[in-house]
């Protein structure tokens, strides 16, 4: 066993009695798979994390990527490459591909169950693996020509990457500066600098396709003017795949990083050495629209990793406490003589381990109701379901930047301040591995915009440009659920309470944008509250997810079973947040109504 432990218990909890999948299973586009079959994927997934899979998680840290500055190349540790084969090799890339080139097709909450033991056992295994998510993106745009790269990309297992950031543009993607210039043939020279490109170069595959965002020559400003291009590391034959000679794009630097250190971050230049040629996706001028696409795959996985990484650091934490022996219980700490307890009897440790308990069930499930909600996007279209597929994707929109700004903050916030702490000293070496995790997790706060952009995000697309119409749906169900009644009906009218002190505050910081528009610093009011309001957002739905989970167990525990354990720990979590977690949300909307902007007339040189 590796240092993961998977709690596939959980998971399945989420799928089928919180979320009801069983109820998609075997029709519609879903036909094909029954429950059966799903828990098989999901228990083959646990054994490969726990075991194949985590196998190489230390050694990527320890030895992590070699750069040759001469040749732009990099090399990852064997016993890593052995994992990502592992992985490969068993065909779970299927469940990114096109049924069309090989893929297939299951329902988007079983795909991230399968990515959250994949991305906590060895995260940088599913990010090398991400080609073939790209290459369905090069296949849903691309001519067809593309559509046949698309296909070897998969047959081949091609790498990809997103080259967004440069130096002087991170998240001002539209002050991007690379351009493209058309050929007599057809395909376009890209020349430019990019800078944290994931998975810029590695001996992992044969071959990489970068994904380019470029600003076609006399195209406009800003993001509207950029294109993205599909640049190949190497030329190679449309009908056969093989490989012919190396193009213009180039790794000139690897970040030496805080943590995933396996995974390597580039900064690439474009058309130095020689062209950088590139082929235009779809031949249309497209690009933000385009890239959003694979933003969207990455957000998702971004706050995904960060909960994965949560689970697991609770995980180890758990066992730490019921085996590490230190101090009397403390009802009787006056008798010297007493013997010592582990300390998962001692009081604060509990507390700790149910914060952790709370946050990493709460945020699996909020993952997994986000993946479900892509499952109903996906099963309208295939009905041909306009209405459906506006609220469902409408939804998605909305729930996106609280799985992965919200996801990633508190992730890394609680394994530091809980999960690491519950091992003392010992959690700052490298005996254990939360130390590692704690490094690994703090850059899923920042890459694929930051818990700030997230925020902004949040309350000027999500809510504002969309008229509330998303964040109205979701609210109407908290309130149906919240006066359903039950044994369960304290916690509800507390949940309730707090929704309505999140209204509250959306009302008032909508409130400082229309202001705005007489007086333009008044929306300063807003920015400076944007990253306050997504995080009380999510604490609220944190709670309806854990309080439905509680209902059920509920209901369950009226039955004796083997579970009453497990359905007992549910209650107690729900009720551990309800009543711990959820009365800050009221102090907070009184920050906001008290907001009066001061902060931005001080003097920089005050600060």
């Amino acid at each position: 066993m590796g240092h993961y432990t998977a709690n596939l218990r959980d998971i399945e909890f989420c799928l089928f009695d919180l979320l009801a999948r069983d109820q998609i299973l075997g029709s519609s586009i879903y036909k094909d798979l029954d429950r059966e079959t799903a828990m098989g994927m999901l228990e083959e997934i646990k054994r490969l994390a726990e075991n194949d899979l985590a196998a190489s998680f230390v050694d990527g840290d320890r030895i992590g990527t070699i750069f040759d500055k001469s040749t732009g190349d990099v090399k990852l540790p064997e016993s890593f490459k052995k994992s990502y084969r592992t992985f490969m090799d068993n065909e779970w890339w299927r469940i990114d591909a096109p049924e069309e080139i090989g893929g297939t097709l299951i329902p988007q909450s079983l795909r991230w169950a399968i990515a959250e033991m994949v991305l906590g056992s060895n995260p940088a295994i599913h990010i090398y693996a991400s080609g073939t998510a790209f290459a369905h993106v090069a296949y849903m745009f691309g001519t067809p020509e593309q559509k046949r790269m698309a296909q070897i990309m998969v047959d081949n297992d091609w790498g990809a990457t997103m080259q967004l950031t440069e130096p002087d543009a991170g998240s001002d993607v539209g002050a991007g500066r690379s351009k493209a210039v058309k050929q007599d043939d057809g395909t376009w020279h890209i020349t430019g600098t990019k800078r944290f490109i994931t998975s810029g170069d590695s001996d992992l595959n044969p071959n990489i396709i970068h994904f380019v965002l470029a600003r076609p020559e006399g195209a406009g400003p800003g993001t509207k003017g950029l294109s993205l291009f599909l640049v190949p590391k190497f030329m190679f034959d449309l009908e056969t795949g093989a490989l012919g000679k190396r193009n213009g794009a180039y790794v000139t630097n690897v970040e030496h990083k805080m943590g995933l250190n396996v995974s390597s971050t580039c900064e690439m230049n474009l058309g130095e050495k020689e062209p950088a040629v590139g082929y235009l996706l779809g031949e249309v001028h497209d690009g933000i629209a385009q890239m959003f696409k694979v933003i969207e795959y990455a957000r998702m996985m971004v706050g995904t990793k960060a909960i994965a990484t949560l689970s697991a650091g609770y995980q180890q934490a758990l066992s730490y406490a019921k085996v590490r022996v230190q101090g009397p219980d403390l009802t009787k700490a006056a008798d010297k003589a007493i013997p010592r307890v582990t300390i998962i009897n001692h009081p604060d440790v509990r507390r700790s381990l149910m914060v952790q308990k709370a946050y990493s069930e709460g945020m699996r499930a909020l993952v997994l109701y986000t993946a479900s909600i892509q499952d109903a996007v996906a099963i309208a279209r295939a009905e041909k379901d306009e209405s459906k597929i506006k609220d469902f994707e409408a939804l998605n929109d909305l729930l996106l930047p609280i799985v992965k700004g919200y996801g990633s903050e508190k992730s890394w916030v609680l394994l530091g301040t809980e999960s690491l702490q519950t091992f003392g000293g010992s959690g700052f070496t490298q005996d254990w591995p939360l130390e590692q995790y704690v490094r690994d997790a703090k850059i899923d706060t920042l890459y694929e915009g930051t818990t700030a952009i997230q925020g902004l995000d949040f309350f000027f697309r999500k809510i504002i440009k969309d008229g509330g119409r998303a964040i109205g749906l979701l609210a109407k169900e908290i309130v149906a659920f919240c006066a359903s009644g039950g044994a369960l009906a304290q916690e509800k009218l507390a949940l309730g309470k707090s929704l309505e002190d999140v209204n509250s505050m959306m009302g008032t910081m909508v409130g400082f944008a229309m202001e705005s528009q007489e007086k333009p610093e008044e929306i300063y009011k807003t920015g400076l509250n944007t990253t306050r309001l997504l995080m009380s957002v999510g604490e609220v739905i944190i709670g309806w997810l854990l309080l439905r989970q509680a209902e059920i167990a509920t209901n369950k525990s009226a039955t004796p079973s083997r579970d009453a354990d497990f359905y007992a720990g549910k209650i107690a979590a729900a009720k551990f947040f309800i009543t711990t977690v959820l009365p800050h949300i009221q102090a907070e909307r009184k920050i906001i109504e008290a907001e009066t902007g001061g902060l931005m007339s001080i003097p920089e040189s005050a600060f």
